[in-house]
Order: C-alpha cells, then sequence, then structure tokens
C-alpha cells in the first residue's frame, strides 16, 4: 500500500474529514483491521488566511510549497492539498515536489464526466467560485460549464465558510441559505451542484435536497485511497 500525504489544516474541521474517510475507504477496500499509510502535515491557518484576504497568493505559494516538501520528506508518495482554495497554488507546489498531485478538481470533474453531467454549480469560497484557477481548469479540461450564484449570495457563502464552518459552527439559518442558493443555481440549470469548498459538506449532504450534490472532500479522499491501494 502506498502512503498518502495530506496537507491540511486549511481548516483543520475539513481536514479530520479527510483523515476519516480515508481510512474508511482503506478499510473498505482492503478488509480486516486494514487502515490508510498517511503523512499529515497540518498548517496554521490564521497567517494563510490574513494572506489569502490581503491577495498576497506569492507567500500563501512559498509557505505551502515549504509544507509540502515536509510531507514528501516523510515519505509520502502523493499528495493532496485539503483545501479547493489553495489549488490557486498548486502549481507552484508540484514545481517543489517530486511526487504526483492529485488535484482537487480533477478528481472531481472525472466523476462529474463519467456521470453524464455538463452544466454544474459551484459553491466554495469567493476565490474559487470568481477565479479562473478551479472555474477554468473545469472549463478548459473537461469542458464543463459552470455556474456560480450571484455577488449577495457569493459574500454570503463566503461569510458563512470563514466565519461559521471553519471555526465548526453549524448554524440552521446558514443552511437554509446554501440550501436556497442551491436551488437557485438548479433553476438556472445546473444539473448538479459542487460543493467546492472541503468544509461545505459539514453543513448540507445529499438528504437535504433532491439536487444532486457533488462533495469534493468525498471525492478527493476517494481519488487517494484509489491512488493507496492500487
Amino acid at each position: 500500500m502506498k502512503t498518502i500525504g495530506l496537507l491540511g489544516g486549511m481548516s483543520w474541521e475539513s481536514t479530520q474529514g479527510y483523515y476519516r474517510a480515508i481510512n474508511q475507504g482503506v478499510r473498505q477496500a482492503l478488509g480486516g483491521l486494514h487502515s490508510a499509510q498517511i503523512a499529515l502535515y497540518s498548517v496554521d491557518f490564521e497567517p494563510i488566511e490574513k494572506l489569502q484576504h490581503a491577495g498576497d497568493w506569492q507567500e500563501t505559494a512559498r509557505l505551502l510549497a515549504d509544507a509540502a516538501k515536509r510531507v514528501e520528506a516523510a515519505g509520502a508518495d502523493c499528495l493532496l492539498i485539503c483545501t479547493n482554495t489553495m489549488h490557486k497554488v498548486a502549481p507552484e507546489i508540484e514545481q517543489a515536489i517530486t511526487i504526483p498531485l492529485l488535484h482537487i478538481a480533477d478528481a472531481t470533474a472525472e466523476l462529474l464526466v463519467n456521470q453524464g453531467i455538463n452544466k454544474v454549480g459551484l459553491l466554495g469560497t469567493a476565490f474559487t467560485m470568481e477565479q479562473e484557477f478551479y472555474k477554468g481548469r473545469l472549463s478548459e479540461r473537461f469542458g464543463l460549464e459552470v455556474l456560480v450564484p450571484d455577488a449577495a449570495d457569493r459574500k454570503r457563502v463566503h461569510e458563512v465558510i470563514y466565519r461559521e464552518l471553519c471555526l465548526g459552527k453549524i448554524m440552521p439559518d446558514s443552511k437554509a441559505e446554501y440550501l436556497r442558493i442551491i436551488a437557485s443555481l438548479a433553476e438556472a440549470g445546473a444539473e448538479a451542484v459542487i460543493l467546492g469548498c472541503t468544509e461545505i459538506g459539514l453543513l448540507v449532504e445529499q438528504a437535504d435536497t433532491e439536487i444532486r450534490l457533488f462533495d469534493t472532500t468525498a471525492i478527493h479522499a476517494a481519488k487517494a485511497v484509489e491512488f493507496a491501494v492500487s
């Protein structure tokens, strides 16, 4: 079995979901008392969040590339960045390591395409919903048409992520708002909605709506399990 490298802590609320899902996946795949071989480096999110909102992606890339090198040095055979937003600096991180980076957008898009979905809604941080590092990859590499909420709803989605979900706060009013926004994306023609922030799955799940949801944390974790046991 290969060792899975995790670059986590952004936030740790979702990183623990990765750890659980990957270990459950390995146990399901191999049976018995098997669990995953994982090398995890968890960063302090506070300075990274400040750099994000200051737009200092160069320094963010430097910090995360250094952390990625530590994951590789710990014996990892691949790397997962346990956050959608920080895939903005995935190219810089890839350049800093020699092991393969399993990209969260690629894993998600492959599943969407395999299930015949062409037009998809995207929820995430404002960075993920508004910048091209994520949306552009989905459209240019996989031919997906990506819809995002309007400006007011994007602001609301972003605020809930940073002010609530990253702090482990699950608020019923916020869940209702997210479900309303998901419904609006479906009304605009989305065949499914990507939960494109690794914390969103803490708030809404498939049982909450008839609209198909693609939880990037679960998808990314499954890709890691596939890599490890193949």
